[in-house]
């Protein structure tokens, strides 16, 4: 084996050459195949957030003849997506304004919120939270946070209330009876 024989010396080279090539050929590949899947997942979940697929159906919805729902009162409801609300009449005169439908649920930790008629307010007992008749904190960690009631639409027609809501039905699972039947009970 001579120095001058190109064979011998240029063989090593060449095999620890382009074992070097394929292993940063590799590495370059995978992570542009990273980079490329992260920023496509970045702009997946931004173009869902930007451009919702549709908005959620809405409707109206009755709740109660006006008559049947004295001053001061407030009555449970619960939308077809599960959501709950508190309408609560405030006035005597008959009209729309009378009304309002406020979430049941706090914005702080998701608690239940209720009407107390003789305070002429909404209370969450998670954290003594309070909101006025119009759903705006007054104390507790919501009005600490500038936190409010969510409001829904209403209006009266012939006499009866109605309230818009989304439309879309939460899903609910079934399970089933004792099995003699096949019937199933949500």
């Amino acid at each position: 084996m001579s120095e001058s024989d190109p064979e011998t010396s240029l063989q090593p080279y060449e095999s620890g050459s382009s074992r070097r090539g394929f292993v940063s050929t590799t590495c370059a590949t995978v992570m542009g195949a990273g980079l490329v899947a992260s920023y496509g997942t970045f702009f997946s979940y931004a173009g869902r957030y930007l451009y919702p697929a549709h908005p959620p159906e809405q409707g109206w919805m009755f709740v109660v003849e006006i008559a049947r729902l004295k001053m001061g009162e407030s009555l449970p409801f619960f939308t077809p997506a599960g959501e709950s609300v508190a309408i609560t009449r405030q006035g005597e005169a008959g009209t729309v304004e009378d009304f309002i439908a406020l979430s049941s649920t706090c914005p702080h930790m998701g608690c239940h919120v209720h009407w107390e008629g003789f305070k002429n307010r909404y209370f969450c007992p998670c954290h003594n939270g309070v909101f006025n008749p119009q759903g705006v904190a007054i104390s507790g960690p919501p009005a600490d946070a500038g936190q409010s009631l969510s409001r829904y639409p209403l209006k009266i027609k012939n006499g009866l209330l109605f309230i818009k809501v989304g439309l879309e039905v939460l899903a609910e699972t079934c399970e089933p009876m004792d099995g003699t039947d096949g019937s199933e009970v949500c």
